[in-house]
């Protein structure tokens, strides 16, 4: 597979982008990846998604697709190796539902609990925390979202665990941790040691002064 058959259109510290990333790496496909600037946009992603004009953008023999879990489901079904959700219809429906739980419950209240201030803070951190429990759920009896290896779940919710803990950094407030959560926070630990999903991570100190910098701004 040619390098520039394959762009992704990202920005270093998308955990949307981050997924992509993840997802091709796995699949061993050459890419290019374009930094975005998100202030100004440049005309590849207002070309590539008019609609939105959102990252992450993969393009792939200059077709372009938009949105994370859209992208991952492209990947798969392209290149079949390395396979990211099961064979199994019902195992595949429920790995479409738990990816699609984290990206609309899970991440929304962990971004509120990093955002908000008094009492909206504690109803968002006790929503992440409920959230976070059921996502859990999906982990019973195994390491893995996708059993002993990787797959599209832990690929979707892969960030959500370093997101919560630079959001336990920044504000104080554990959210994941071995004692409430014991199969989130193992599973965590697992995902970020995979060294795959390890080279792709941007540097935790700079990703650390950038949340540390956003969360200022709320």
């Amino acid at each position: 597979m040619a390098e520039d058959s394959v762009k992704l259109l990202g920005y270093w510290v998308s955990p949307y982008s981050l997924k992509v990333k993840w997802a091709l790496k796995l699949k061993g496909i050459q890419y290019q990846y374009v930094e975005e600037d998100l202030k100004n946009k440049s005309p590849m992603l207002l070309q590539y998604n008019p609609v939105y004009k959102k990252i992450p953008v993969l393009v792939h023999d200059d077709k372009p697709l938009a949105e994370s879990l859209i992208i991952l489901e492209y990947i798969d079904e392209v290149w079949k190796q390395n396979p990211l959700l099961p064979i199994d219809p019902y195992e595949r429906a429920k790995a479409r539902f738990w990816a699609k739980f984290a990206d609309d419950k899970c991440v929304p209240a962990l971004v509120a609990a990093f955002s908000k201030k008094g009492e909206e803070q504690e109803r968002a951190v006790k929503e992440a925390r409920e959230n976070l429990k059921i996502l859990e759920s999906g982990l019973e009896g195994k390491r893995f979202f996708g059993g002993e290896t990787i797959g599209f779940v832990d690929i979707a919710a892969g960030w959500i665990g370093c997101w919560a803990q630079m959001t336990g950094e920044i504000i104080g407030i554990k959210l994941i941790d071995a004692e409430t959560m014991p199969l989130l926070d193992s599973w965590f630990q697992d995902f970020l040691e995979i060294p795959l999903i390890k080279e792709c991570m941007p540097p935790q100190d700079e990703l650390l002064e950038h949340c540390k910098e956003l969360h200022t701004k709320f």
